[in-house]
């Protein structure tokens, strides 16, 4: 039987219902969304966040006329005559007479060392100088004797009665005497150096003082040895240290970008950290004709107008320089912010100004300091804000948010 032939209607498409999506997509969209979700989160717990400080105004106003400080600074008290007492010779140390705080006066015996070997030798000396007197003597009589014999030969040879050879003898003896004579003179001069030589050596067991002052530091003890220079194991080189506490002043070292705003005579307030509420006045008594290339200083020695016990070497004191300014002059405004604006990294005084709700960091001069606030020399101008508390870790950049109270 023929199969019937193919018609158009054979060629259409047959269309059914739509495919259902798999249900494998729905938990891949789910989690996809969750990931971004935790992403978002952590974004946001991560995030910088402002950190709160205290801030205050840079007042700008107009400079006073009169007196003021023009620069502060810092040092320590020191002696213009101090000295570390030891002895001229190497020795046992068998007897100290000083103790820490015991005032002393020029001369005065602080020590004694063992002279024992020195007093041996100075008797030996003693006695050779005895001996060589002793000698001198007998030599003087035996000269006298010769220049006799030597006056009657010389009688008898011109009465021709001795012979030339008698006259000879004679005066080669006299002169033999002589000559013995000067050599046991210079003998003696000899020996009388070598005794004084002993007794130096003896009075050198005996250390005093080399002027008036304070003992300071005990560093001796009987028993130990002492020499003048240094042989390392346990040899001294000292007995004690005295000060004399009537040439005590201020040592400072002022910055050379500063320190023409410092001059001889200039008046000088000081302040001792262990007495903060009394001004000493003071003045500037030199200026060291160099500077320090290390650290860029030039140090100033500034004296006390009155000398005061409370005053002790190596005290730190505070020291504000003191200058005449009149009103009105030129550059006659002041920039000031409050002293806990001012922090200090790298050697250097900074600041953090606010700006746009970040900490920007700022590096000044300040020019002084007084009732709290610091002047400004150049770094910040009047209006701007800065950090006056806040986390001793803020860097420059940090996002800051002012809850001034």
């Amino acid at each position: 039987m023929t199969p019937p032939k193919p018609t158009l209607d054979d060629l259409r498409i047959s269309r059914g219902p739509n495919p259902e999506v798999p249900k494998r997509i729905l938990p891949a969209v789910l989690a996809a969304g969750a990931l971004v979700l935790i992403v978002a989160v952590v974004w946001w717990s991560l995030r910088p966040r402002a950190v709160a400080v205290q801030t205050a105004a840079v007042r700008e106003v107009a400079r006073a006329g009169g007196d003021r400080t023009v620069l502060n600074a810092s040092g320590y008290v020191t002696a213009r005559r101090e000295a570390t007492v030891s002895s001229k010779i190497t020795g046992k140390v068998v007897e100290v007479l000083v103790e820490e705080g015991l005032k002393v006066t020029e001369g005065q015996v602080l020590a004694r060392l063992d002279d024992t070997n020195v007093n041996a030798s100075l008797l030996l000396a003693r006695a050779q100088l005895e001996s060589a007197r002793t000698a001198l003597t007998e030599t003087r009589v035996r000269l006298r004797e010769a220049e006799q014999e030597l006056q009657r030969q010389t009688d008898l040879t011109k009465g021709q009665v001795a012979t030339k050879a008698d006259f000879d003898h004679a005066e080669a003896a006299a002169l033999a005497y002589r000559a013995r004579l000067e050599q046991q003179q210079a003998d003696i001069d000899v020996a009388s150096r070598t005794v004084e030589i002993w007794q130096q050596q003896r009075d050198d067991t005996v250390i005093r003082s080399p002027f008036n002052g304070i003992v300071t530091s005990k560093n001796a003890q009987p028993g130990e040895m002492i020499s003048p220079m240094s042989s390392g194991g346990f040899t001294r080189t000292g007995i004690c240290t005295v000060v004399d506490m009537g040439s005590l002043e201020i040592e400072i070292d002022v910055n050379e970008s500063y320190i023409n705003r410092v001059e001889p005579g200039q008046a000088v307030e000081g302040t001792l950290d262990a007495y903060p509420e009394w001004k000493i006045p003071c003045h500037v008594t030199a200026i060291i004709p160099t500077a320090d290339r290390e650290k860029s200083t030039v140090r100033v020695r500034v004296g006390f107008d009155k000398l005061d016990p409370r005053i002790l070497p190596e005290m730190s004191v505070k020291v504000g320089f003191r200058g005449t300014e009149e009103a009105g002059s030129a550059g006659g405004r002041v920039v000031l912010v409050p002293q806990a604006a001012l922090r200090r990294q790298d050697g250097r005084d900074i600041v953090f100004v606010v700006r746009d709700g970040r900490a920007e960091r700022r590096a000044v001069s300040v020019a002084a300091t007084n009732a709290g606030e610091s002047e400004i020399g150049s770094g910040l101008a009047g209006g701007e804000r800065v950090v006056v508390a806040g986390p001793a870790e803020l860097a420059d950049g940090t996002a800051v948010k002012e809850v001034n109270p």
